[in-house]
This record gives C-alpha cells, structure tokens and sequence, in this order.
C-alpha cells in the first residue's frame, strides 16, 4: 500500500502532473483538432520527458556514467605522492560546525573519501576549486579548513584557488605538482565527473589514478513498478548525465 501511495502521489505532483497535461493536449490534438501529426510530435515529446523522469532510467544511464572507474581494489598498495580532490559547490554564508561557509553534498562526500584516503596513504591533499560565481563560496578554502577540523594536519593541505572548471582544476592542480616535485596523483572526484576528470588531467599531460566517490545509484539495480513513476530527482539525474556527456565531448574535441 505505501509504494502505491507513492506512485500515485507522484502523477499529482510535478513533473507527473505536467505529464498527464501533454498527454492530454495530445489526445485533444487527435480527436478534436483532427490532426494527428502534431498529436503524434506531442506524444513522442512528452514520452521522452517520462522516461528522463522515470528512475528505471535515470539507473541505466547515470550507472553507465558511474561505472566507467571503479575504485582501487587496495588502496595501501597504491604507489601516489599526492590526492587530488575536486571542488563541487559551496556556499558562502551558511554556518557550520567551526565558521562560516559549508560544502554542497557532493564535495563534502569527496572530502571524506579524501580524509580516509590520506590516513592511509599519509600523503597530503591538494584541494582544488576556486569561487566560480560572486555568490558561491571558495570552495577549496572552506575545504582547507573542513579538512583541518577532521584532523588533517594543515602542512598536509595544499589549496589551488583559482579554478572555476575541470578544465582549470587539472591545470592549475597540475601547475602546484610540478613546483613541488609531485607527480603520482590519486585523483578523487564524483563518480559521474571522473571521466571528463581524468581527460582533463591527460590533456596536461599527467596521468592520474582515479578514485571515484560520491555515488548516486546502486550498479546492481532491481526492478520495482515505482521505477517507473515521474521523479524530479530522476530528471536531474538525467540531465546531469547528459551535461556530463556533453561536457566531456566538449573537452575532447575543443580541448575547453
């Protein structure tokens, strides 16, 4: 009874309620106007919009994103002199347990595999991410002093600060390697962000060793019929892969 609750509740709510909308413009369209190839145009339209919002789909497509690395299967075997960790978001304003300043969800997931990572390893972070807009916050610098509140001592925290891109992440991180005689990275990123990731490292002509965190869907997906309702999330999740997609096509070929 409560997975019916749910599936039904979400054709009431946003996207599903905009769904039934187009679905019925399109029945009106074929019945009424008599016009059956705007029907049909309507209808391949709002079929795509459901299936981007459907999680059936969004498991599919963000897993094939998610699983092109896979984590080292030992980490204390790991020949790295250093563990890059990409920024992902911040904000400036919002309190935290010691300052101001807070890291969205996704870099705060990289910093805990980073902290892990780094007391296994016993090489320093090097956190890159700058402030991408006037109302975001520094994201490598509200990292530092994350970072430093969970232990890690500050001589073990290097900050790159300008970056605003992946494309920048890699080459000013990869500037900072060189002035400090490093050159075996464990990159650390979001499963979804790893590949472009990894292209931009390459295209400065360093070779990384990935460690993707910061999951978003399970690679081993069982069906279930609320699958198939209309989600937002299952939306965003969608249009992150395709951004991702697109972005990383961009960066192969215009090299941006």
């Amino acid at each position: 009874m409560v997975y019916l609750l749910k599936f039904g509740a979400a054709w009431i709510l946003p996207p599903g309620i905009f769904i039934i909308a187009f679905a019925a413009v399109a029945v009106y369209c074929f019945k009424f106007k008599h016009d059956p190839k705007l029907a049909a145009v309507i209808a391949a339209l709002t079929l795509s919009f459901y299936l981007l919002c459907t999680g059936f789909v969004a498991e599919k497509v963000m897993g094939s994103l998610e699983s092109v690395y896979t984590p080292p299967s030992s980490v204390d075997d790991l020949n790295v002199d250093v563990i890059i960790m990409l920024g992902g978001g911040a904000l400036p304003d919002m309190p935290d347990v010691d300052g101001v300043g807070t890291l969205c969800s996704s870099p705060a997931s990289r910093v805990l595999a980073a902290v892990r990572l780094q007391r296994r390893l016993h090489v320093p972070i090097l956190l890159s991410g700058g402030q991408v807009y006037s109302d975001t916050g520094a994201e490598a610098k509200i990292a530092s002093r994350v970072l430093r509140s969970l232990g890690v001592e500050e001589k073990d925290i290097l900050v790159e600060t300008r970056s605003i891109n992946t494309t920048q992440n890699a080459k000013f991180s990869v500037e900072i390697m060189r002035e400090r005689g490093l050159s075996r990275p464990l990159l650390v990123t979001s499963a979804f962000h790893m590949r472009r990731a990894v292209l931009n490292f390459e295209q400065q002509g360093v070779e990384v060793i990935p460690y993707p965190t910061d999951y978003m869907v399970t690679h081993s997906p069982q069906f279930h019929y609320t699958k198939l309702r209309p989600q937002s999330e299952a939306l965003l999740y969608n249009v992150m892969v395709l951004q991702e997609r697109l972005r990383t096509f961009v960066t192969a070929w215009l090299k941006i």
